[in-house]
């Protein structure tokens, strides 16, 4: 890459970049799905953002969920719904921090326990969000809903692969 203002611009400091532009990459991610009773849901860390105050100015992901395969708690073709947030999803709902980056999608049906690869948007100027991560404790996480007709069990294991493209403004810490 040539040297000058475009490599020092890209090799800047977060807290002194204008617009930050983060490409997270999920490559065989495993995670576990509780839903025994009502609606399965689990969770997964993909990143982390920079400490101090984050404006979100937009986000567009892809992502893909697998089932084990051949698990009897597991329909082949389940169906459900994903999120992106700075929270994990701690029941069979998608809330508040749970989608506060990429609103719930629903996911077309699963064959043989392998959904579709799913696009998504967010944080549009209607939503823009001023997430307060000035103790640097804030996460992505993935959320994941199955509906309750698809899943009979817990601790069933999902595979998520899928790329995130975010982009965000620092404003300042404490």
């Amino acid at each position: 890459m040539p040297k000058g203002l475009v490599r020092s611009i890209n090799r800047a400091v977060p807290m002194h970049a204008q617009i930050i532009k983060k490409h997270i990459t999920v490559a065989s991610l495993t995670f576990d799905v509780a839903g025994a009773t009502g609606v399965g849901f689990g969770s997964v860390v993909i990143g982390d953002f920079p400490e101090g105050n984050v404006l979100m100015l937009g986000a567009v992901s892809y992502m893909q969920f697998s089932g084990p395969g051949g698990d009897a708690g597991l329909v082949d073709t389940w169906v459900g719904d994903y999120g992106i947030g700075t929270t994990p999803a701690s029941d069979g709902t998608i809330s508040v921090g749970d989608e506060d980056i990429i609103a719930e999608t629903a996911l077309a049906a699963a064959t043989a326990e392998v959904g579709l690869r799913t696009r998504a948007t967010g944080a549009t100027a209607t939503n823009a969000a001023v997430f307060d991560n000035t103790d640097g404790s804030l996460e992505i996480n993935v959320n994941l809903l199955i509906d309750d007709a698809s899943i009979r069990a817990d601790d069933i294991t999902f595979t998520l692969i899928g790329d995130l493209h975010i982009s965000y403004i620092m404003l300042g810490d404490d």
